[in-house]
């Protein structure tokens, strides 16, 4: 059984910065994508970033959206997942979720519907 752990989230003002991981743990890590969405308040919850299982080459996706300011790194020694976030907006204000599937093709790494294993969520509030 796959388990997922996020930490990281907090309150901080338009423009700065944030760091999310997510812990993983129960499974081969190299094998699993792990993937970040968030949910805002009265939403569906949406796609952020996938760092790519090592049969995807190990690449990162991320969602127009965040591209150019958030970063995604993998890191396979620790099976750990880390979100940098800069540039924060109040349009970045939701519930991060941490996301694990090992079965997705390509053309679904963005679709929540490839992840079977999901984290509680971490908060993050940019607000001034």
């Amino acid at each position: 059984q796959v388990r997922l752990m996020e930490s990281g989230g907090g309150s901080v003002q338009p423009g700065e910065s944030l760091r999310l991981s997510c812990e993983f743990s129960g499974r081969t890590f190299s094998t699993y994508t792990v993937a970040w969405f968030r949910q805002a308040p009265g939403k569906q919850r949406e796609f952020v970033s996938a760092s790519g299982a090592s049969r995807f080459g190990g690449r990162t996706y991320y969602a127009d959206s965040v591209k150019g300011r958030f970063a995604a790194s993998r890191e396979n020694a620790k099976n750990m997942v880390t979100l940098q976030m800069n540039r924060l907006t109040p349009e970045d204000t939701a519930i991060y979720y941490c996301a694990a599937g090992n079965t997705m093709i390509l053309s679904s790494i963005a679709d929540e519907r490839s992840y079977a294993y999901w984290g509680q969520g971490t908060q993050v509030t940019v607000s001034s």
